[in-house]
Parts: structure tokens; C-alpha cells; sequence
């Protein structure tokens, strides 16, 4: 069934499929940075500190504020639906439980404590979009009376506006996240907490998107390159010759990345992508 025939006019099924790709852009930049903050904590602490300030940074900034805007415009719509009342209150619990997962990332003492937390927003978060490109947006665009374009270009207004508020504290995240870094390189360490600091040479973090979802296989691989900090890398294995994620990675931050081809298939191929 096409995307047309879920809505009850072109303008809503347009507004329909950016919604959705919007989701999809969400939900991959969050599962980019949870990977990469799982595999820093147990290959270089040292990063797994920026990554973990990046993440909450990127939860501030978009992830709790898309939320809010939903809750705001799409979910009193939605719920004065019958048939979409008790999924709508639903959702909103989840709203709670995704705040509360920041929430405790946020007060983690450590990268490592914080990596329950993260898996657990990251698995949440895809399956409370999943139930909003499912079943509430679909509705929203079926029914005559609601004009759902008009009601995402709301959201999004606000959407912006809450970005804004939100970026004093993302930016308070990041100098503490500096902070810290700084700290320890300044020791030369992190006074025992973790390993780091000793004399074995740290692993690259690696993402392999061979089992991620295509429509997410992108968006993912942006936001772990997000999270990894300058001077450093990450390896990324993809089932094919990534050419056209390459260009798109150069177009999106230029002269950023340098690539190096460390397998050629068949079955993978693995690249270092070095943050200069």
C-alpha cells in the first residue's frame, strides 16, 4: 500500500513521509552514538567520556524537545480520537520513561555506568516511533477534518523553538564533558576508575550496519561519526562498497574525514574513517 492511499490528500501524504524520515533520522543518529559509547567504554574510556557528553547533548537537543513538540500539537489531536485515546496516553507514558533514561545518563557517574541506560533509550525510542509511524501518524493523515501538514509545520515551529532553549544546557553538558576530559589528560588518567592511561594501545570502536535497518543504515552511521572525537576513528563494516555513503559523508562534513579501505569484500567491507 502506498504512502497516497494512507492520506487523504497529497499534502498530508507528503507531510506523512517526512514525519516518518524525520523518525528514521532520530532514531539513527541516537543507535550511531549509543553503539559507539558501548564499544569506547570497553576499548577507550578516554573517548567513552566525550561520547557519553555527546549523547546526552544530542538527547537535550532533539530528542526530548521532538517529544515535547509532539505532545504539544500531534497527541491532543490524536487523543481526541476514540479509537487512538489509550494509545495516545500510552505514548505519553513512554515520553516519561524516555526523560527518565536521560535523566539517569545524565547523572551517570561514568560512561560505563551510563551504557544500560543508553541501550535501554535507544531500544524505547525505536519502538515508540515505530507505534507513531504505525498507527498514530497513518490515522492523523486518513481523517478529512485533521490536516496533519499543518500540524507538523506547528510542531516543527516549536520544535525550533525548544531547540533553542534547550542548547544553554546542551552547552553546559559539553563544557562538563570537556572538563572532565581535560582532567584526565592532564593526570594522565582517571585516578583508577578505569583503565586508561597504561601503556596498551586502545582499539578503534567499530560499526558494523550490516544488520541495521536500510532505512536507518545512514542516519546511523552519522550520528556515530558525531560521536567520535577529533583526532581519533572508528571502523565501519558495510556489506557492499559504501561509495555513495562516502559522498554523503563529505558533502555533510567536508574535508572532516579521511577513509581507508582496510577489507574489500566479498562477504564485508571495512573502512577506517580518522576524524582529523
Amino acid at each position: 500500500m502506498s504512502v497516497l492511499t494512507l492520506a487523504s490528500d497529497p499534502q498530508d501524504a507528503t507531510a506523512l513521509e517526512g514525519a516518518e524520515a524525520h523518525h528514521a533520522r532520530l532514531a539513527g543518529e541516537l543507535a550511531g552514538r549509543v553503539k559507539m559509547l558501548l564499544t569506547a567504554v570497553d576499548r577507550d574510556p578516554g573517548a567513552a567520556e566525550k561520547i557519553h557528553a555527546g549523547l546526552v547533548t544530542f538527547c537535550d537537543r532533539s530528542l526530548l524537545p521532538h517529544a515535547a513538540a509532539e505532545e504539544a500539537v500531534l497527541y491532543p489531536v490524536a487523543h481526541g480520537m476514540p479509537e487512538a485515546r489509550l494509545l495516545i496516553e500510552s505514548l505519553i507514558g513512554e515520553h516519561r520513561c524516555l526523560t527518565a533514561l536521560v535523566d539517569a545518563l545524565r547523572a551517570a557517574p561514568s560512561p560505563a555506568g551510563a551504557a544500560a541506560d543508553a541501550r535501554a533509550l535507544q531500544v524505547l525510542f525505536e519502538e515508540h516511533v515505530a507505534k507513531e509511524n504505525g498507527l498514530v501518524l497513518p490515522l492523523l493523515a486518513m481523517t478529512p477534518e485533521v490536516c496533519l501538514a499543518e500540524l507538523l509545520a506547528d510542531m516543527h515551529h516549536r520544535l525550533a523553538s525548544d531547540v533553542s532553549a534547550a542548547g544553554a544546557q546542551g552547552d553546559q553538558n559539553i563544557k562538563e564533558g570537556q572538563d572532565m576530559q581535560e582532567q584526565i589528560e592532564e593526570t594522565g588518567g582517571c585516578g583508577g576508575v578505569c583503565a586508561c592511561g597504561g601503556t596498551e594501545e586502545t582499539a578503534e570502536p567499530e560499526l558494523d550496519v550490516r544488520e541495521v535497518p536500510h532505512a536507518l543504515r545512514h542516519a546511523t552511521v552519522f550520528g556515530a561519526l558525531d560521536a567520535v572525537p577529533a583526532g581519533t576513528a572508528m571502523v565501519l563494516v558495510a556489506p557492499h562498497d559504501p561509495l555513495p555513503l562516502l559522498a554523503q559523508i563529505e558533502q555533510r562534513s567536508p574535508g572532516t574525514f579521511s577513509v581507508e579501505y582496510l577489507e574489500r569484500g566479498p562477504e564485508a567491507w571495512r573502512l577506517r574513517l580518522s576524524h582529523r
